[in-house]
């Protein structure tokens, strides 16, 4: 199985003032195609610049980065909006739905986008990734008419409906109830069964362990990488 992620000695330095602040020290991580990861460790352990770095939120101050053999380090801002775009699908802890529009509109606004045009193809790839999520019967519902754990699976349709390469979810479950949690994490259970790529962040072990291999971070190295169980 070829690696979609390859990173070799990733630092990442912020100057704050006249102090330089070390958050990522020599990183080197590889992620195949397929895979389910959880990143997790301590606040100020360097999971969230990772996150920002393999997001193409954030360059890395040294170090590789290949996104399905891309050099990501390489690349401008709006070539790292490009790789955003095609090849990134993002879920956050906060939904990021716009109130006005209904699940079906929310999802399509990831298209709209990507270039596609308003018409009945547009539409019928953003009921396909509401179809994925099981909530194809709520695309005339505003997120205001849905639960928190139904909102979020509309963001992981807006996530999909683009056909990433790579799910990226920051702390996924962060806003949500157990109940929630629990479908949200088979969820992402469902979808690397079906082969996609996910990488969840987060500070919770009962989360982290959903995954089938879990990447620790501590004082911004790759402490521990193992699998899951």
């Amino acid at each position: 199985m070829s690696n979609l992620i390859e990173i070799s000695g990733l630092t990442r330095t912020y100057q704050v003032g006249s102090v330089s602040v070390s958050a990522l020290s020599g990183v080197n991580l590889q992620i195949p195609r397929g895979s389910f990861v959880a990143i997790t460790g301590p606040s100020g352990s360097g999971k969230s610049t990772l996150l920002h770095l393999l997001g193409c939120l954030d360059q890395p101050s040294t170090g590789s980065y290949n996104l399905d053999g891309v050099a990501i380090d390489g690349l401008d801002p709006r070539g790292l909006a490009a790789v955003r775009r095609h090849k990134i699908g993002f879920v956050f802890q906060q939904f990021h739905l716009l109130p006005r529009l209904n699940a079906l509109e929310n999802v399509e606004l990831a298209l709209v986008y990507r270039g596609w045009s308003a018409g009945t193809a547009r539409q019928a790839r953003a009921k396909h990734a509401l179809e994925q999520v099981g909530l194809v019967e709520y695309s005339a519902h505003r997120p205001g008419e849905l639960s928190g754990g139904q909102q979020q699976r509309v963001a992981i349709a807006r996530a999909l409906v683009g056909n990433p390469l790579l799910i990226l979810a920051d702390e996924p479950s962060g806003s949500l109830d157990s109940y929630a949690t629990a479908e949200i994490l088979a969820l992402f259970e469902q979808l690397y069964m079906a082969g996609h790529t996910v990488v969840v962040v987060t500070h919770e072990p009962d989360v982290a362990h959903r995954a089938e291999r879990i990447v620790t971070m501590r004082d911004g190295q790759v402490a521990s990488d193992g699998l899951s169980g």
